[in-house]
């Protein structure tokens, strides 16, 4: 088990009630089930910064030019 940091947070009253019964139906405490949102949250973030350093060294393309294909190509 790791290491566990106490925080106090403060929830809406139907997501609270809402975490409660899922704790309940699957034998989760709302501790975990909130550990397991905020990892899968942090992981989204750590894949899109991923994908946007991937993608950096691509050539860049304004939003005009972008447009002016887009009529030219009878699209808009």
């Amino acid at each position: 088990m790791t290491a566990t940091t106490r925080a106090t947070v403060y929830l809406e009253a139907p997501l609270h009630r809402a975490l409660r019964l899922k704790a309940a139906e699957t034998d989760a405490s709302i501790s975990e089930l909130v550990n397991a949102a905020v990892r899968r949250s942090l992981a989204e973030d750590a894949d899109d910064l991923a994908a946007f350093r991937d993608r950096a060294k691509e050539p860049r393309i304004s939003f005009e030019a972008v447009v002016r294909d887009l009529k030219k190509r009878g699209k808009l």
